[in-house]
């Protein structure tokens, strides 16, 4: 080819891709033209109280407030705290840049505003806002999809539905597939799968013709138009959704503040929006449906005619749909009579559709409700019902609006039956499983002031049914309360806060319904518990154990609840931060007298929102046992101890990594004046001895008012211990109990300790030194100094210390010597045998020997030592309680010990766990109850 030839060639080329080009951007403008135009002509006002506001309405009076969506995998804490706007999660699902496509699917349940938030991503790419990388977007519902029948190309059903498209200006749009986007609207009524035959079936080329099902498969697997971007939204029933691979995003629809925004958008004046959205909130914003923007809709054009009119906002659910009902049968100017039988037939029509397969009735069955001749037109027709197709054809479908709607009519008209066909229970029975709200409408309603606007409308309920179900109703919550599950107790709070019936609370909730843990709990379960607790004015323990989703919106809705509960247990919780201001909010103004939240996640962060409710409230017992809690946090704990609004008196800190510098820190608080801190509770906090002068010094002030100190595993070393022997000489220092258990003591420890203890000053009733390597050597010396007379001594632990047959002699010496006050003595896990053993049974029969608990765990006692120890426990006066599990007594003591279990007025309890006996002597175990095995 010659250059010039080539030139041309070239020049051509342009030529042509350049008219392409322009034909294509006139296709785009003239697509986008039409779509809005299109829209805008649909967008009247046919709006219906139940129905809601058209799609098209909404979004182009821009009255859309952005819906909210997630991931449906993600958690319900995470769904609180990072929603998303539907157009934002869109344009993430359908990038630019995307790679071997999926469908997006979009599920949310019916009138949650799916098919309003498609009308609005159609209107912001027709208007140039979004997507506009999509050259066209193609927007079907799977309703008008079912009524094509026969067989057309993808290209001819296009050209039908959107007329202002050419054959030629089509064909050149469907070149680039990638650049197209089919929305598909509403699966959940499709009457077709999505599944073909076989793959082999589905389509490849936009001019084969095929079933419009077919073509619509084709689209969703990525066959035809290979690289276009489909978007379906359906209800979480579809069946089709089980088998769809694709990017799912759960609609949400409107959160608490969206739902704000639509009060405020709603009312003109600020005051009266806020009044409304207030009441929505505390009256219904705990159900599940509130996020639907169809019942904001009906919900504040209900509020908005109850103000205008002068009337009291509702304050449970059946109130709403009380004025619901009300409303709409005014509207139809019925006299009292008509309108009593027309609430009967919808009662008739909602069971009907309750039991059917699909919630509908069809033409035929809607004529044997006899609803159809109180609703003459069409507009009042579809004001009560949805109406699928022509009103004239036979195959008409009619459908409540929402099953809301549809019991609460079930719920009337059993009210308003005359007859005594059947009771409130077969009622429910009849339809269990089927209804979700039907036993909360009957309970609302048995109420007078709830139902006292329906009545005047359709006259009084049938006073007969109203007391048989409030009879059912106390019979069957009682019988719940009695038990110890959960869902039952919360089911029956629900039923109590719709009656809202302060007096009726008093009589049923009994004092056992108070001790069962409520750790699993929805946010109407908080609503109905807090309401249950302010009816009774107190409550003895709110147990929240393992609750692990405590939203910050759940606390808040529990401030009432916590208020007015002496004890809360949130053991093994996780509570947000927002959670915990709450309940430090909740605190300072509550009763609450003991708070234990051991193993609740907090750290450090969230114990300082904790202390802001610390400090002036009336806790006296706090539970924080491995709470992620370090020395960073103890100045804050410091300023609630040395708080002169504090009550604390009991603090545990189990297994928190507080090292030295943190205890040196408490140290300082203990020795405030407003400090009033009895108990301290410090094992495994990573402690050694460098901290134990600090807290001896706060010890010997003469301000700390501390009684019990347990400092068990800790590193404390002798050197940390000498430092508390010398605290307890003092006569400031109040301490009546010393746990040292592993803190890898020897010997040399004990000198100190016996000095304490012989001292004038000590006040110690209680000491254990178990799992240290004190040895013989050190044991006696404890002995020794216990045998001064007048040692106020009365608890000894010495569990794993390397005792001698030699101690246990001086042990049972002390015993018998008639001077020791002991009464507790535990030297279990020491290797001493039968002989060693012989001391103690001795000084058991001894009558100066006060003893009454005594443990003996796995010290090798064999059946030799039964005869001597059953004579020493008949002629003891005092014991109370005799460990002797884990050594080695076989079948042959049982009948010895059994018999002087039962000849002793004194023993109460033997525990012979995990020795060698066979199943053969359990009868014979049985038959004294005070022996454990």
């Amino acid at each position: 080819m010659c250059w010039r030839h080539l030139t041309m060639s070239l020049c051509f080329s342009t030529f042509l891709f350049s008219n392409c080009c322009f034909l294509s951007t006139a296709v785009h403008t003239l697509h986008k033209e039409a779509l809005l135009a299109h829209r805008k002509q649909k967008s009247e006002d046919t709006s219906t109280l139940l129905g809601g506001q058209l799609p098209n309405k909404v979004v182009h009076d821009n009255n859309y407030i952005p819906l909210m969506t997630t991931d449906p995998d993600v958690s319900e804490k995470q769904m609180q705290e990072k929603p998303q706007s539907f157009q934002h999660a869109i344009l993430i699902a359908l990038p630019e840049d995307r790679h071997q496509p999926k469908p997006v699917i979009v599920v949310g349940p019916a009138g949650v505003g799916r098919t309003t938030a498609l009308e609005k991503l159609v209107v912001d790419w027709a208007t140039g806002k979004h997507l506009q990388h999509f050259s066209c977007v193609f927007h079907f519902t799977f309703r008008d999809l079912n009524a094509h029948k026969g067989v057309l190309s993808l290209q001819a059903l296009l050209l039908q539905c959107y007329s202002h498209l050419s054959p030629e200006s089509l064909a050149l749009v469907l070149q680039n597939p990638k650049s197209l986007l089919f929305l598909f609207d509403g699966l959940d009524q499709y009457q077709h799968s999505l599944e073909p035959p076989t793959s082999l079936a589905l389509c490849s080329d936009p001019q084969q013709p095929a079933s419009v099902s077919m073509l619509v498969a084709s689209l969703v697997h990525g066959t035809l138009l290979k690289g276009a971007a489909i978007l379906l939204t359906s209800r979480p029933t579809a069946a089709s959704l089980e088998s769809l691979d694709g990017y799912r995003l759960e609609l949400l629809g409107f959160l608490k503040p969206q739902r704000k925004a639509y009060c405020e958008r709603f009312f003109s004046d600020p005051i009266v929006a806020s009044q409304a959205f207030e009441n929505i909130e505390r009256t219904m914003g705990f159900y599940d449906f509130c996020t639907s923007p169809r019942f904001c809709w009906t919900t504040c054009s209900i509020y908005k005619s109850l103000m205008e009119a002068g009337e009291i906002l509702p304050e449970t659910l059946t109130q709403v749909f009380v004025y619901i009902t009300v409303h709409l049968i005014r509207a139809l100017s019925l006299d009292t009579t008509n309108a009593r039988d027309l609430v009967t037939s919808l009662g008739r029509m909602a069971s009907h559709c309750c039991l059917g397969p699909d919630s509908t009735c069809s033409k035929e069955e809607m004529a044997s409700t006899d609803v159809q001749q109180f609703l003459t037109t069409p507009t009042s027709l579809k004001d009560f019902l949805h109406v699928d197709g022509d009103l004239e054809s036979d195959n008409c479908i009619f459908s409540f609006h929402t099953q809301k709607i549809q019991e609460f009519f079930l719920a009337a008209s059993f009210y308003l039956d005359e007859s005594e066909a059947v009771s409130v229970e077969e009622m429910l029975e009849n339809h269990e499983g089927c209804v979700e709200f039907l036993d909360l409408y009957l309970a609302g309603l048995c109420e007078p002031s709830q139902r006292k606007p329906l009545e005047s409308e359709l006259g009084e309920f049938n006073t007969d049914h109203i007391m048989d179900f409030s009879s059912w109703f106390k019979s069957t919550s009682r019988k719940a309360l009695e038990s110890y599950h959960t869902d039952r107790h919360l089911h029956y709070f629900h039923l109590l806060h719709q009656r809202q019936n302060e007096k009726l609370v008093k009589e049923i909730i009994i004092p056992s319904a108070r001790g069962i843990s409520y750790g699993v709990l929805g946010v109407h379960d908080c609503v109905s518990l807090s309401y249950i607790v302010t009816c009774l004015g107190e409550w003895d323990q709110l147990n929240l154990y393992s609750s692990k989703d405590l939203t910050e919106e759940k606390a808040n809705l529990l401030v009432p609840a916590i208020r007015l509960s002496h004890k809360i247990i949130l053991v093994q919780s996780s509570l947000s931060a927002g959670a915990l201001a709450h309940l430090a909010s909740a605190f300072s103004q509550g009763r609450t007298t003991e708070l234990d939240m051991s193993y609740n996640p907090m750290g450090d962060t969230g114990f300082k929102v904790l202390c802001t409710g610390l400090g002036d409230c009336n806790i006296q017992t706090l539970k924080l046992p491995v709470c992620g809690l370090t020395e960073a946090c103890c100045g804050d704990l410091v300023a609630v101890l040395t708080s002169e609004k504090s009550h604390l008196r009991v603090l545990e800190l189990r297994g928190n990594p507080f090292h030295d510098q943190g205890l040196r820190k408490l140290s300082h608080a203990l020795g405030s004046p407003h400090c009033k801190l009895q108990e301290l509770q410090l094992p495994r906090c990573e402690l050694t001895g460098g901290s134990m002068e600090a807290l001896s010094t706060a010890l010997c002030v003469g301000q700390s008012e501390l009684r019990i100190l347990n400092l068990a595993q800790n590193c404390l070393t002798d050197q940390g211990v000498d430092w508390l022997a010398k605290a307890l000489q003092y006569p400031c220092c109040q301490l009546q109990s010393l746990i040292l258990f592993d803190n890898e003591l020897t010997a040399a420890c004990c000198a100190g300790v016996a000095e304490a203890l012989q001292s004038e000053g000590c006040r110690l009733s209680e000491l254990d030194l178990s799992v240290n390597a004190l040895g013989q050597e050190g044991a006696l010396q404890l002995c020794k100094a216990l045998n001064k007379p007048g040692h106020p001594l009365e608890k000894l632990r010495l569990v794993r210390c390397e005792l001698t047959p030699l101690v246990f002699k001086e042990l049972g010496i002390l015993l018998s010597s008639g001077t020791s006050g002991l009464r507790t003595l535990s030297v279990g896990l020491n290797k001493i045998g039968d002989e060693g053993a012989k001391h103690l049974w001795v000084a058991l029969g001894d009558k100066r020997c006060s003893l009454e608990h005594l443990d003996v765990e796995m010290i090798q006692l064999t059946d030799a030592c039964v005869g001597d120890l059953s004579v020493a426990v008949r002629a003891s006066g005092s014991l109370k309680s005799l460990v002797l599990k884990n050594n080695h007594l076989t079948d042959t003591s049982v009948p010895a010990l059994v018999q002087v279990m039962q000849d002793s007025r004194t023993m109460q309890k033997m525990n012979l766990q995990y020795n060698d006996f066979s199943e053969d002597m359990f009868e014979m175990m049985d038959q004294c109850a005070k022996i454990k095995y």
